[in-house]
């Protein structure tokens, strides 16, 4: 049965086409026989209630060179689509929780979007972990000064960052003695008016920051290692990290059952886990990315397994 699915997202000519995970999701779509749909979050559009959209029709290749074509322009209503993919990246600022305004409208009318609209706007993607402390490392959230070089000095070795980056963007590590610690501090909450994390930095990030792929809950058994390039903190692949797949072990499998019910419960379909060592770092849920890398490391298809359960929703009649 030929379906219509619609993927909000930056646009499809700016991506890296051998990393990107929503073309992943895409090419399954399309080996499926369903129309593929491109909507940039500024095409969004209500009027009464009724959500419309700038459409594009696109065929998609897996070809670094030449990776899609539009095949056609509309505008037309939202719930014209069977399926909607929330893939747009961060930052998650106001305009992103405007589109989530408008495509919890058209999940009310009757179209199952991924992630949930709402479950997007309560899940940030740092202080969600907040939810399963049992799997974390020792973590602050403050923009106070005195709390923050306090925790500092009663952990050592810390890792601070922003509430609202990705990619490594903003992530320090600093210890006791650092003689820019306040610069850094000073400069990520804004001269203290903004709250920022802390972390105490975990060792066995030597040994990789692992991205745990789960899909309705239920995790890929091999997850994506990044590790970090020669003199280098930050293991994420915008950061110049490398990486290799490798499989779940029995700390993963833990974190992963602790936090895949809440998952299912909320409507988070596709998710990421940050994962080093035996502790919980970072939740994705915006666009989770590392598809690609996975398959081609471990033959494990995720972008396949995400089409199931959008077929499976269709089948369970939601």
């Amino acid at each position: 049965m030929s379906r219509d699915i619609g993927f909000v997202m930056d646009p499809l000519a700016g991506i890296t086409p051998r990393k990107d995970s929503t073309l992943a999701m895409m090419l399954a779509a399309q080996r499926r026989g369903w129309r593929i749909h491109e909507i940039h979050p500024a095409d969004l559009a209500m009027r009464d209630s009724k959500v419309s959209a700038r459409m594009r029709t696109v065929t998609v290749h897996d070809d670094e060179t030449h990776w899609h074509d539009v095949t056609d322009v509309v505008d037309a209503p939202m719930t014209s689509l069977d399926a909607i993919m929330m893939r747009k990246d961060p930052p998650f600022d106001m305009d992103y929780i405007y589109a989530t305004y408008l495509l919890e409208q058209v999940e009310a009318a009757g179209v199952p979007v991924f992630n949930r609209p709402r479950a997007l706007r309560d899940a940030n993607e740092k202080l969600f972990t907040a939810w399963f402390p049992q799997c974390c490392p020792p973590t602050l959230v403050t923009a106070r000064h005195e709390s923050l070089r306090a925790f500092i000095a009663e952990q050592g070795e810390t890792i601070v960052k922003p509430l609202d980056g990705m990619g490594g963007t903003g992530v320090f590590r600093v210890n006791p003695q650092d003689p820019n610690i306040n610069s850094v501090l000073e400069t990520l909450t804004h001269r203290y008016r903004r709250a920022i994390m802390a972390q105490t930095w975990i060792p066995a990030i030597r040994e990789g920051d692992k991205r745990i792929l789960l899909i309705d809950g239920e995790p890929l058994d091999h997850c994506l290692a990044r590790v970090a390039s020669a003199g280098e903190t930050r293991a994420n692949l915008a950061a110049g990290g490398g990486y290799h797949t490798q499989p779940l072990d029995a700390a993963d499998r833990w974190i992963c059952e602790q936090v895949g019910p809440t998952l299912r419960e909320r409507g988070l379909t596709f998710v990421g886990l940050d994962v080093i060592g035996d502790r919980l770092t970072e939740i994705n849920v915006t666009s989770p990315t590392c598809i690609r890398e996975i398959a081609r490391g471990a033959g494990l298809d995720a972008a396949e397994r995400l089409m199931d359960a959008v077929a499976a929703r269709w089948s369970a009649g939601a």
